[in-house]
């Protein structure tokens, strides 16, 4: 039963849940998601674009089932989330209680977003989960996969780009739909893009204004490793079909799926020269390339854009018996 409920929770970027429901004393519960994740670093903006001070809420740090068994039992107030569209986890919790209510962001609170961080406004149409009732206003991000310009060829690149695109109908995982050429280049916003993926994407008659990496190969490698997320997250099997379709498709190339703490340490990793290839969220891949937020003063300039693999959503979840309509009910 405990696995039901955690089926669909991601690890550091793929998940970001905070679930609102009533709880006794001062703040309500929060559950913000571990220290130095992105699900933290998020969660934090949204509620200081409503004005949400630390000492307004109880933050709830810890992983992701744990914060599921606490909404459920009534223990955690809120959770915010970025995840795939329409997520497991969601749904699996309003099959168990049968009663979650997903939260709007104002237009105000998705404008200080945009303006503030890489997210992007989004709508999640009603028919998208069951229990909706209307439309719901919110900020996304792209899951991107990034490649190590000192172990990528150009021509490697190009076969990995158009592999993710040309044989993506051979996955079988839910978020593989988006791996299309017309959402190719989603997320890759002022990202280096690597040669070989770029001269893909102009050959299929995509424009690619992004700046192009330099390559430093000193050694051909057909051993590959992908970092990807938790086993209990969505990059964990879905890199690994990735993988294996690169493996089935490209001659001469093994690539291995590994479990790791998802994009910000895939993006040190690759930094470190220890990772040939990542699954990231966009926003952390921006700030690994310009040493901002998470990489202040540790930039990664061998990491370049390879291709978009699915939008990250920021999914907001209450109970109905909270009785929070909204965030600014926080206040």
């Amino acid at each position: 039963m405990r696995n039901m409920k955690i089926v669909g929770f991601a690890v550091l970027g793929l998940i970001l849940i905070t679930v609102l429901s009533a709880c006794s004393g001062g703040g309500k519960n929060i559950a913000i998601g571990p220290p130095a994740s992105e699900t933290n670093s998020v969660s934090k903006l949204i509620l200081e674009a409503y004005g949400i001070g630390d000492d307004d809420y109880n933050a709830y740090q810890e992983g992701f089932g744990d914060a599921a068994d606490g909404v459920q039992d009534g223990n955690i107030a809120i959770s915010i989330g970025i995840l795939g569209l329409p997520a497991g986890s969601i749904e699996s919790l309003h099959a168990s209680t049968g009663d979650v209510k997903m939260l709007s962001l104002s237009d105000d609170a998705i404008s200080y977003i945009e303006e503030n961080s890489g997210y992007l406004r989004y709508t999640i149409s009603q028919d998208m989960y069951d229990f909706l009732d209307s439309d719901i206003e919110t900020v996304t991000a792209y899951a991107i996969l990034m490649g190590n310009t000192d172990t990528i060829s150009e021509e490697l690149g190009y076969e990995l780009a158009k592999t993710m695109v040309e044989n993506a109908n051979e996955n079988t995982h839910a978020q593989a739909e988006h791996m299309t050429l017309e959402n190719a280049l989603k997320g890759s916003e002022d990202l280096p893009i690597h040669p070989g993926a770029k001269r893909y994407y102009e050959e299929q008659g995509l424009t690619v204004d992004n700046p192009v990496a330099e390559l430093n190969i000193n050694d051909i490698k057909n051993d590959l490793i992908l970092g990807t997320g938790s086993q209990g997250g969505t990059y964990y099997p879905l890199g690994g079909e990735i993988a294996t379709i690169w493996n089935n498709n490209i001659e001469g190339l093994s690539v291995t799926n590994t479990e790791t703490g998802a994009s910000v340490e895939n993006l040190a990793t690759i930094g470190d020269g220890n990772m040939d290839l990542g699954m990231t969220v966009h926003v952390p891949a921006l700030d690994a390339v310009n040493g901002t937020g998470d990489f202040e003063g540790n930039e990664v300039t061998n990491a370049a854009f390879i291709g978009h693999i699915y939008p990250e959503v920021v999914q907001i979840v209450t109970r109905e018996n909270s009785g929070i309509e909204s965030l600014d009910d926080l206040k």
